[in-house]
């Protein structure tokens, strides 16, 4: 063997040694690195796990007050809707007073006129009340035909030239409540 190889062998036997003595620094550093990353990687599973719970459990409670939100507005609806109409009712009680006492006075009278004009004051105190309401009648005779407002009954040829497309009679008399029709008036409209 020549000394220039045994010499060579000699200098990678020590290479080898050195580098895995090196690999078995690393991996004492990796071992110990490790577990210090291990005992984190453990306490984020119970952390995860509490944070899962406390995001749950408020869940859970926002759900439960908004059902009980839900459930508190529509019963407050159902109030407000019921007494609504209470309020409406009883203020009609007045005209049905005044209605029972016409009867009571048609059923004895002997002077016409007079019963007609308690009839009518009872029917103009109605249609106070009504407008008070925000309940209007529509207007009609001379207006132009608007399927928004009216509903035509019967199609006839028009008097004059300027009446045509217009209402020209009124059978029944319709009603809006603001801007909404509560019934269509129904009509004459000339051709």
């Amino acid at each position: 063997m020549n000394p220039n190889n045994e010499m060579e062998l000699n200098e990678k036997e020590e290479l080898l040694n050195n580098e895995s003595t090196t690999n078995l620094q690393r991996d004492a550093e990796n071992v110990s690195g490790n577990n210090a990353s291990t005992d984190n990687v453990a306490d984020e599973p119970v952390d995860a796990q509490k944070k899962y719970d406390n995001l749950n459990d408020s869940y859970l409670r926002l759900m439960a007050e908004f059902d009980n939100y839900r459930k508190r507005t529509l019963r407050e609806k159902a109030e407000l809707i019921k007494s609504g109409g209470e309020t409406v009712l009883a203020a009609l009680l007045p005209v049905i007073d005044d209605i029972e006492r016409a009867m009571q006075t048609i059923r004895t009278a002997t002077d016409i006129d007079a019963v007609k004009e308690g009839v009518e004051l009872i029917y103009n105190k109605f249609l106070a009340y009504l407008a008070q309401q925000g309940v209007k009648s529509i207007p009609t005779i001379g207006e132009a035909f608007d399927t928004e407002k009216f509903e035509a009954i019967a199609i006839i040829p028009a008097p004059g030239e300027d009446q045509k497309g217009k209402v020209i009679d009124s059978v029944q008399t319709g009603y809006m409540l603001y801007d909404k029709v509560l019934r269509h008036a129904k009509v004459v409209v000339g051709e």
